[in-house]
């Protein structure tokens, strides 16, 4: 009798713990997938049925017309927001009821990870941000913007000086190197060549801290989002320790020796030194990057916060380990798509390439900041890469004050938001929406022309995020990209080759922003004007 009293009582701890709760949002009149136990709509993932961007993509379409709808995230209840008004009210409005993201790190396991500005919360978050945002904005861009372009530069001249006319390569692999170089120089002081020199340990210890492709790493993010408990009972880090250890000291001896002799440098560790020692500077009228850049918002302005009391070690090298994992990947996977789109564009390639011969005369082919960012195309490229190709899918907001979405329609009943709920801002489905993007496949620059982009819908183009936590390192980001594509298409031509894949598809069972078969392209020599 027992036994059976025993399986019972198991069966009905199942079923409330397991299937019960996976009507959440059906009880709450709220449109949902169809979720499985404990793995939720992310089965996607464990299972490779989609990418996470095409997951994204169906979410966001099976909602219909419906301003929301509900998605588990493994076993957390993930409210979809689809309307661009309601985004503007949950992260520019409202922001105060949501300023936390969703944090990965476990501050007792990995101290330096949670340090780091994306995964700060509260208020320490609001005096990080508002320590850092002098150090990002686009007078620090401009000075930082030499040390920049001599990445780029130093990019094309490595092709240049090979003999063949056409280069074949895997761009993602070719982009990584660039994007981890311009870290090494910007934000940790190195100089590093990863091209000439394919397996230096800054490259390898890059590569090996933003690989989210291994199933290891899949299972430990499915224990995270499901029972986060056992992670910190075990003790067990989702960062590899001796890569986080190598940056670590790295910048801690940067550091050192820079104080130790005062050096001054034209990048990221001095202007988090700056920033340590709570130096201004002003900003004067510099040009910003594009109309992708992620501004800041009045939010600091009228709270006011304080900064922090003073910027650690840790602290410095926790920003700069969380930007070099930002913009290693991301960055050049953008340039992936980009370098895509405009060999299976010609046209727009060539009208670009002629803005670039055109600023590179004017300039005598010096590029500087102002030249690079008055150039109107090469923007509206930029921002169609980007629009069709975002860096994220989606991005996360926590609940933080208890929030009701009142209703708007008939169908509608009111949302009540508990603290510690999580809402997805999805991106990619807004990008690709036909309502806000006439046929959204299609790769059209135009879309962004100084008549167009006063008939862009706010808050449907959204690269880097909305509201006070946005992306700050956007403008770094836009800097970077189009000082390589410049230098790059000053000397090449980006054509397609047997093995480029078209269309592209997305890798399916892995969150990063990868596609099947990997970015193969070539570099064509063109005949100097």
């Amino acid at each position: 009798m027992l036994p059976y009293l025993l399986a019972g009582a198991v069966a009905v701890g199942l079923w409330y713990f397991f299937i019960k709760p996976l009507n959440y949002f059906e009880k709450a009149g709220i449109k949902q997938l169809t979720p499985w136990p404990i793995l939720g709509d992310l089965y996607i993932m464990v299972f490779r049925t989609l990418s996470m961007g095409d997951f994204i993509k169906y979410a966001y379409d099976s909602f219909g017309k419906s301003r929301y709808g509900g998605v588990f995230n493994y076993n957390r209840p993930t409210l979809m927001i689809k309307d661009p008004e309601l985004i503007k009210q949950v992260t520019i409005k409202d922001f105060d009821h949501f300023t936390d993201r969703r944090s990965f790190a476990t501050p007792d396991i990995e101290p330096l990870w949670s340090k780091n500005l994306v995964s700060l919360k509260g208020q320490k978050w609001r005096e990080m941000r508002a320590t850092l945002s002098g150090s990002f904005t686009s007078s620090k861009m401009k000075h930082m913007f030499e040390v920049i372009n001599e990445a780029a530069q130093n990019f094309s001249t490595h092709f240049m000086k090979k003999e063949e006319n056409l280069i074949e390569l895997e761009m993602k692999d070719a982009f990584t190197r660039l994007t981890n170089d311009v870290i090494a120089t910007s934000a940790f002081g190195l100089k590093v060549d990863s091209l000439e020199e394919p397996n230096n340990t800054f490259y390898t210890m890059g590569k090996a801290i933003t690989n989210f492709s291994s199933l290891l790493l899949t299972l430990k993010f499915a224990i995270l989002f499901t029972f986060p408990k056992i992670l910190k009972y075990l003790k067990i880090s989702i960062f590899d320790k001796k890569t986080t250890a190598f940056f670590h000291n790295t910048i801690t001896e940067t550091i050192k020796v820079r104080e130790e002799k005062n050096i001054v440098r034209k990048d990221m560790i001095n202007l988090l030194l700056e920033a340590r020692k709570d130096h201004k500077t002003e900003e004067g009228n510099t040009i910003e990057t594009g109309y992708a850049t992620a501004q800041e918002d009045s939010y600091f302005d009228k709270v006011k916060f304080k900064q922090a009391k003073y910027l650690t070690n840790d602290d410095i090298t926790a920003q700069a380990l969380v930007f070099f994992f930002a913009g290693f990947d991301t960055v050049a996977t953008a340039l992936c798509y980009g370098a895509h789109e405009l060999a299976m564009n010609k046209d727009v390639q060539d009208k670009l390439r002629e803005e670039i011969h055109e600023t590179d005369k004017l300039n005598n082919g010096k590029l500087t900041y102002d030249a690079l960012l008055k150039m109107k195309y090469m923007d509206m490229v930029f921002c169609e890469i980007l629009r069709k190709w975002p860096p994220a899918f989606s991005v996360d907001r926590v609940c933080t004050k208890p929030y009701t979405i009142e209703p708007k329609y008939p169908d509608e009943k009111p949302v009540n938001l508990k603290v510690g709920d999580l809402i997805w801002l999805p991106i990619f489905g807004l990008h690709k929406d036909s309502k806000y993007f006439p046929n959204p496949e299609v790769f059209d620059p135009e879309r962004f022309s100084d008549e167009n982009q006063d008939q862009i819908t706010p808050y449907t183009y959204i690269p880097f995020g909305s509201g006070p936590r946005n992306c700050i390192g956007s403008r770094f980001a836009i800097l970077e990209s189009k000082a390589l594509l410049y230098n790059l298409l000053l000397n090449f031509e980006i054509v397609l080759t047997k093995r480029t894949a078209n269309p592209l598809k997305f890798t399916r069972g892995t969150f990063q922003n990868a596609v099947e078969g990997g970015f193969w392209l070539g570099l064509k020599r063109i005949k100097q004007y």
